[in-house]
């Protein structure tokens, strides 16, 4: 089954650090741009940034610029997405999603479950 497991969400407190995986099951990641979303309480769900096949990270949330940093592991099949400074604006649900080319990863994608991050004191 071709799928993507995430993980690595929790609490953290306001200006702390998060690690998020998106690792493949089913399939190889290492052809595939991830693109990373959010959806925070009542609102749509946006997208953050992707990150290409070529391992290149093009950040669309202004916000996120300076405090996110993705990689890969091609060995283990996972891209990270580490977050850093977080703060109140930050909760929400991430997801992962994988396709062919960041200009591809949307609704047709290959999607994890979602991982809450919670940020609070």
């Amino acid at each position: 089954q071709v799928q993507l497991v995430q993980s690595g969400g929790g609490l953290v407190q306001p200006g702390g650090s998060l690690n998020l995986s998106c690792a493949a099951s089913g399939f190889t990641l290492n052809d595939y741009a991830i693109g990373w979303f959010r959806q925070a309480p009542g609102r749509e769900r946006e997208g953050i940034l992707c990150f290409s096949e070529r391992d290149v990270t093009d950040i669309y949330e202004d916000s996120m610029k300076g405090r996110a940093t993705v990689s890969r592991d091609k060995a283990k099949d996972t891209v990270y997405l580490q977050m850093s400074s977080l703060t109140p604006d930050d909760p929400g649900v991430y997801y992962c999603a994988a396709d062919f080319g960041c200009h591809n990863v949307g609704q047709g994608s290959v999607w994890g479950q979602g991982t809450q991050v919670t940020v609070s004191s």
